[in-house]
């Protein structure tokens, strides 16, 4: 479960990316309009496209630092228990093996 909410995390900040990109590329496009709505509505949009890429860095940030935790973690439980990590692996080899053979 945790490895899906990581994965959905991954989708969301690549997701951003291709927000942000459009948004700059929008911004580009609109530079040479004149007008006071079109200004403010630039303005307002550019505002937020920065909190939105200060957000997208923090959302990685924390994608990263938990991808590292759930690894120290799962290495550490290797580490103290060689044994109990053996057993699972030939587990869910096991299970893998019947699910397989079954097709």
């Amino acid at each position: 479960m945790a490895e899906q909410a990581n994965a959905n995390k991954e989708k969301l900040v690549s997701d951003l990316k291709v927000v942000i990109s459009d948004t700059e590329e929008l911004l580009r496009a609109t530079t040479g309009v004149a007008g006071e709505k079109v200004g403010e509505l630039r303005d307002r949009l550019g505002a937020r496209l920065r909190d939105a890429k200060d957000r997208l860095i923090d959302m990685e940030h924390a994608v990263v630092d938990k991808t590292k935790a759930c690894a120290r973690a799962t290495d550490d439980f290797v580490h103290d228990q060689p044994w109990k990590a053996v057993g699972v692996a030939a587990a869910l080899g096991l299970a893998l093996g019947v699910l397989i053979g079954r097709r």
